[in-house]
């Protein structure tokens, strides 16, 4: 007795000392003070938090609704399902990517981008494209070429680069891009942009694009960025040196209609063929160096004043006058870190920071590369047509010898030559161009970066918190949906049996108030008006017959037609006492001079109960809404709800 009384003691003891680091518990689990003070202050992040006891108390009853139901997701093994397992396996992949990441790289990579973003460069480069298939070491002798007549033969690089340019956008201005500044071209050649002396030639350098040199004409501090409006009188290609003329005399009138003190706002109205800027007063997003075509970059930043107009500026696009409505200086490094985080983040210069990462990963899990496999992989690449239909193409036959040799081994798996085949394969489609061994040298580095990646991506939950806490959300959040959808949304529209039940049981809710039944014609102005009320005049007349006969290419628009039920409660165009069914209504003129008439099939002067299929929309929502009442009501009572109040007192200010 005494050993069953201390006993009795000991767990009450025990319960005690957990249930008071717990603020409420539902069935025999529990919730602890930390863990809904973290949630609450997170769906109160945008406001100010109220700590009342009644908003606490709202919501415990909220956040323990919440956890029953993940906890039945679990119990029903609701990640497992194919689509659920899919949706969490993506976003596991994609969260990863910031985290798989070397910190202190990345904040340098992030370093460097501001630091350059307050200089701005003028450029002009040599581009050959290197396109599928291409000889690239003809390209590479080419560029060299042109490289040794630039600087030891003192030839021009514009004249070369109108030559030689690949580039269509800046071959014809010699190569000249214009200004740019940091994170507008890609990582190889803003690198050798800012590396290169003003007035000096790059060496020949190589981008995803192919082969460039580049020459820097000027270097200056940035100058932030500026808001402006515009005027815009384009100038279509198609138009020819016609209509350049003509969208010339079209801009000058207007230069002298503002020097007349016509308003700025009320030309765009008149002239501008901007359509994205025309309905907002001419305005444009506020840009810095290299978002604009030269011209209009240089004339907007020429502008000193706010509210200065600019003269008339030609570009590709047309004639622009440009007005000054805000100049902003560089932003401090602090205000715009996260915005330069998730720019680099996004670019290729990321990926220094993830090789960075993904060796640190390789060195802490034992990674072994073994060079004698890929001696005998590339003896086998010859094996590989070079000509026929057949060029490129392979299959794991090609690399028959060695299929299970041991390429590399990352933490306690071994990955072989047929692992690294099948990778290439499903990458490739089976089919390569271009340099047999290097495009596999570029597989094989891909390959053991996915394979690291994946590697890694699976430890993060273990190693990572904030990944776990992301991830646990993210779970969370998708097995609740698939389980409302599974007991509450799709259950509701599947439910047809049920539904109708309810529908019975509730129709005296879904009523059609007094209104009528027929169609309501819009018409453009009062000639369309008459034409169509002849047309309605004739009863055998359809409605397509009328549309057909009004809306013709000259007439465009002059009627609109629909077709229903509608009350008169929510009709307010023409006057009730003014619909008979039968007749076409009188004309009603509306404010921006269009006339409404009605013709009714039915009026409707007392509430009519709707049919199944009318309401149907309505009774899916409401059985929707019962149904999960009643689940709710089954989850409370297998999972009752205990406050702790000592805690909860704790948390109430």
């Amino acid at each position: 007795m005494k050993k069953l009384i201390l006993t009795s003691l000991l767990a009450t003891s025990l319960f005690g000392k957990i249930f008071g680091q717990t603020l409420f518990t539902y069935g025999s689990n529990a919730v602890s003070n930390a863990e809904f003070l973290k949630v609450y202050k997170k769906n109160n992040a945008a406001q100010k938090i109220d700590y009342s006891e009644k908003a606490l108390r709202d919501y415990v009853d909220l956040y323990a609704l919440f956890k029953m139901k993940v906890k039945e997701s679990n119990l029903q093994n609701v990640d497992t399902t194919p689509s659920v397992a899919g949706e969490i396996d993506n976003y596991r992949r994609q969260l990863a990517k910031s985290f798989l990441t070397d910190e202190e790289m990345a904040n340098k990579l992030i370093q460097e981008a501001y630091d350059r973003s307050k200089q701005e460069i003028r450029v002009a480069h040599i581009l050959l494209l290197v396109k599928p298939g291409a000889d690239t070491v003809k390209l590479a002798k080419l560029i060299d070429s042109i490289y040794t007549a630039c600087t030891i033969g003192k030839a021009d690089f514009g004249a070369l680069a109108k030559e030689f340019s690949e580039d269509k956008g800046s071959k014809n201005n010699g190569g000249d891009i214009g200004y740019l500044t940091t994170l507008q071209t890609v990582y190889a050649f803003e690198n050798v942009a800012y590396a290169t002396p003003v007035g000096k030639i790059s060496a020949p350098f190589r981008s995803v694009f192919g082969y460039h040199i580049l020459k820097v004409i000027n270097k200056r501090p940035a100058r932030g960025e500026v808001k402006v409006a515009q005027i815009l009188v384009a100038t279509p290609k198609s138009a020819g040196e016609i209509g350049i003329a003509s969208a010339k005399l079209r801009i000058d009138s207007v230069q002298n209609e503002l020097k007349k003190g016509t308003a700025f706002e009320q030309l765009v109205e008149k002239y501008s063929d901007d359509k994205y800027s025309n309905t907002n007063r001419g305005e444009l997003p506020p840009f810095g160096v290299g978002r604009m075509v030269a011209p209009f970059d240089e004339a907007a930043f020429a502008l000193k004043n706010i509210g200065d107009l600019s003269k008339p500026i030609q570009t590709e696009f047309g004639y622009h006058i440009i007005k000054l409505l805000g100049k902003y200086p560089p932003k401090p490094f602090d205000s715009v870190r996260k915005e330069l985080k998730g720019k680099v983040d996004n670019d290729s210069r990321a990926q220094q920071a993830r090789d960075m990462y993904f060796e640190k990963v390789k060195m802490s899990n034992g990674f072994k590369n073994n060079p004698s496999t890929w001696t005998t992989f590339a003896a086998q690449i010859s094996s590989i047509a070079d000509t026929g239909k057949t060029a490129g193409t392979f299959t794991n036959k090609n690399f028959a010898n060695g299929g299970n040799t041991v390429m590399f081994s990352l933490g306690d798996k071994n990955y072989t030559q047929d692992d690294f085949v099948n990778f290439a394969a499903t990458t490739t489609r089976g089919r390569i161009m271009g340099q047999k061994e290097s495009v596999f040298r570029e597989l094989y580095a891909m390959y053991q970066n996915k394979v690291v990646n994946d590697f890694q991506e699976h430890k993060l939950v273990d190693e990572n918190p904030e990944f776990k806490s992301l991830m646990q959300e993210y779970k969370d959040g998708i097995m609740l949906f698939e389980l409302m959808d599974r007991n509450v949304w799709g259950k509701a529209s599947k439910d047809t049996t049920g539904l109708k039940m309810y529908y019975e049981s509730k129709k005296n809710n879904y009523q059609w108030q007094p209104g009528f039944k027929g169609a309501v014609y819009t018409f453009k102005d009062e000639a369309s008006l008459k034409e169509g009320l002849k047309l309605l005049d004739n009863k055998a007349v359809t409605n397509e017959e009328i549309v057909k006969a009004l809306n013709s290419d000259k007439k465009r628009d002059a009627v609109s037609i629909q077709t229903g039920r509608y009350e008169f409660s929510k009709f307010s165009d023409v006057p009730r006492g003014k619909i008979i069914a039968g007749k076409a209504s009188e004309a009603i003129q509306k404010s921006d001079n269009s006339y409404v008439v009605v013709k009714a099939d039915e009026v409707f002067d007392r509430p009519v109960t709707k049919s199944f299929d009318e309401a149907r929309g309505y009774v899916i929502s409401a059985y929707q809404d019962k149904l999960e009442k009643d689940w709710n009501s089954e989850l409370h009572a297998k999972y009752p709800v205990k406050i702790n109040e000592d805690e909860l007192k704790k948390i109430v200010q």
